[in-house]
């Protein structure tokens, strides 16, 4: 299973990397609403967290993301704002696993961009297509749009990784003597 070293597999690390991503997840949804990077959150949980962590950490970051969305937010409680709720949660997971099935198949220097690749094709795709199907149309997939939300996923990505290493850095990693971070190391 792939790994961002050991450093999150258990232990106080994987507890913060948890609470930092559930606050990441805060700051974004109140600094971007409906943009809200859940690509990147998918590429960074599937490159650091075993799969069924990852699974269950975007459904909590989707869970975030809702409940500000309708308390502090204001979204509409209406029918179709709903259904696009569940529709970002479902997508949100998908792109998770496209993540994690591409990060499991690469080496170390390539995981990581490709699995955010997968996890934005697999995000933007299925969202274009939900949308195309009838629920809402397609005029919100313009170049300069799905440009700005590559941008806004590229930087999130960028910053939780180097978090990631950051938090991966500090002190010995649970099970493992000192040695420096290597973004994946296969168990």
């Amino acid at each position: 299973m792939p790994y961002l070293t050991s450093a999150f597999g258990a232990g106080w690390r994987h507890h913060l990397w948890l609470a930092l991503l559930v606050c990441a997840s805060l700051g974004l949804t109140l600094g971007f609403a409906c943009a809200v990077p859940f690509a990147a959150f998918g590429a960074v949980a599937a490159l650091s967290l075993p799969r069924r962590d990852a699974l269950l950490l975007t459904v909590g970051l989707w869970l975030v993301n809702q409940i500000v969305g309708f308390t502090v937010m204001q979204y509409p409680w209406d029918a179709m704002t709903a259904a696009w709720g569940g529709i970002l949660g479902l997508v949100a997971i998908l792109s998770t696993g496209a993540a994690r099935a591409v990060v499991g198949r690469c080496g170390p220097a390539s995981g990581s961009l490709l699995g955010f690749a997968a996890a934005f094709v697999a995000y933007e795709g299925s969202l274009y297509l939900i949308s195309s199907l009838g629920m809402g149309g397609v005029e919100d997939f313009t170049p300069a749009i799905v440009v700005s939300i590559l941008q806004i996923n590229a930087a999130a990505f960028a910053a939780l990784l180097a978090t990631a290493f950051a938090l991966a850095a500090i002190g010995p990693r649970h099970g493992a003597s000192i040695r420096s971070p290597v973004l994946i190391a296969s168990r």
